[in-house]
């Protein structure tokens, strides 16, 4: 790994390193304070819970919920910044902003959400769909990678799978669907998959074609309109090689 390839694998860790530290230092700050700052939360079409779009997913309901939380967020967070450079912002952006909106939109009547969960579903899903539209090496295998760590994750979309249990499944299936939609307007963006063409210098009609062991100077080109009566072959004392010569009706050979 070069020094250019170094810098920009350690500077892609730089943002989400310190937005995990922000969601763990909130969290330290309610544990000492013994205050909760779960009203910050979104609460769907209500107008006091838009500002959970920006706020929820800061919030954590205790130190397990945000270990959960911390470690699928910053790798998935990492690989979005080493991948898309100036992209990821943006796309990271979205996927906050989007999969929050929906939640306030769908989620009618389900109380307070908190967490990063939702983010992480649609930077999971976002990562895995760009692998497989793109079919870039580098990028497939870190889809793969995703599934394999994260193919979990697929549960936490029904509430079925978590019964008598307060898991937001809505931002999960929400934050999902969002990372695929987000994944498809980005497409043409990070690594693409290398094509190769052949370089079309000159029309298919300009050819000349020739014999594979034959010299273009040696022979005359196959005239297709004029008719074939003997075929003969003789050795080019000079080059020692094997030259087609054709002799034609109203041609003689010496």
């Amino acid at each position: 790994m070069d020094k250019e390839e170094k810098q920009r694998f350690y500077g892609s860790m730089v943002f989400p390193g310190l937005l995990i530290l922000i969601l763990w230092l909130i969290k330290l700050v309610e544990v000492i304070s013994h205050v909760s700052f779960a009203d910050y939360g979104l609460i769907p079409q209500t107008l006091v819970g838009l500002r959970g779009i920006l706020f929820s997913p800061l919030l954590h309901a205790d130190w397990a919920h945000l270990s959960s939380n911390s470690i699928p967020l910053f790798l998935l967070s990492s690989g979005l910044f080493y991948y898309y450079g100036k992209k990821a912002t943006i796309i990271f952006i979205l996927c906050w902003l989007v999969t929050g909106l929906w939640v306030w939109i769908f989620a009618a009547d389900t109380g307070i959400h908190i967490g990063a969960s939702g983010v992480v579903y649609a930077l999971a899903t976002f990562h895995f769909t760009g692998g497989i539209l793109r079919r870039e090496p580098r990028m497939m295998a870190f889809s793969l990678l995703v599934a394999f760590l994260y193919g979990g994750l697929v549960w936490g979309i029904s509430p079925d799978f978590f019964p008598g249990k307060n898991i937001s499944w809505q931002s999960h299936l929400l934050g999902g669907l969002a990372g695929i939609i987000i994944a498809f307007a980005y497409r043409h963006d990070g690594p693409q998959r290398k094509i190769y063409q052949w370089d079309e210098d000159e029309d298919d009609d300009d050819f000349e074609y020739y014999d594979d062991e034959v010299s273009p100077s040696q022979t005359e080109p196959y005239n297709e309109n004029q008719n074939v009566n003997d075929l003969k072959t003789k050795t080019d004392n000079t080059t020692n090689r094997i030259s087609v010569n054709y002799t034609y009706k109203d041609k003689k050979e010496d």
